[in-house]
């Protein structure tokens, strides 16, 4: 079995790490490059980089951002938000990224999904999809940074997902994102079981156990949080050493 990942995310705006609860209620907590040095340090396995507003304000990639955190840093770098086209994939890559993540606009145009893994590669490739129940066992599927659900099955999307080319699944639940009363078990079980491809869990990490839940109750991959890490409750460390007194192999 794969070693399970932990793996901090920086939502960034106007060039700050901000975080939320259910996507609203926004506020700043500090500088992005700073905070993943730091994680880069505590163990951290890889690290995800959000511009949460990028796509609903119409922007290009923060590359210089991504740049200099690239320059510091050296576990693999995700990022996502505003990234509409292939050139955005190459230049976000070529300032420094191991990976694109790609959301709202991989809905509108799933053709981004194939064409990025047709020139760079599945494993640079990774669709986020933001989540929301409707029905007993039924999500749909919304876009710009949860505002607009777009009446998608997410069980049908996560399938296409997957046939499209993308390497990874990060998987977040506008449920429970923020509320920090554990990760969507339900949901997480029901994309695992859909796809072969890694699916990490995101939204809703409330405590240390949370972490080891997800990869005790499902298949997940890696397990991704923001505020736990950013308000020092919880360090990297701290959580490895608790799926490893469970069993759970971690890097």
């Amino acid at each position: 079995m794969l070693a399970k990942r932990i793996i901090p995310c920086l939502d960034v705006r106007d060039g700050k790490v901000v975080k939320g609860v259910n996507f609203k209620g926004i506020k700043e907590v500090g500088d992005p490059v700073e905070y993943a040095y730091e994680y880069d340090r505590q163990g951290a396995d890889e690290i995800v980089f959000y511009d949460i507003t990028a796509s609903h304000e119409g922007r290009g990639v923060i590359l210089d951002v991504v740049s200099k955190t690239a320059k510091k840093v050296f576990v693999p770098l995700t990022v996502g938000g505003g990234i509409s086209t292939v050139d955005d994939i190459r230049n976000t890559l070529r300032a420094g990224a191991d990976k694109v993540s790609v959301n709202s606009q991989a809905v509108k145009d799933p053709q981004l999904i194939k064409d990025g893994a047709d020139i760079f590669g599945s494993q640079c490739i990774c669709v986020g999809i933001d989540a929301k129940k409707t029905a007993e066992d039924k999500w749909t599927v919304f876009i710009n940074g949860g505002r607009i659900d777009m009446g998608i099955d997410l069980i049908e999307w996560v399938k296409r997902v997957e046939q499209l080319g993308a390497g990874e699944i990060c998987l977040n639940s506008i449920d429970t994102d923020g509320v920090r009363g554990g990760f969507d078990i339900p949901m997480l079980k029901a994309v695992c079981s859909a796809v072969k491809i890694p699916v990490i869990a995101s939204g809703g990490a409330g405590k240390l156990g949370d972490f080891a839940d997800a990869f005790l109750k499902t298949d997940c991959s890696a397990a991704l949080a923001a505020s736990l890490f950013h308000f020092n409750e919880l360090t990297i460390d701290e959580v490895k050493k608790d799926c490893r007194s469970k069993g759970i192999r971690v890097r």
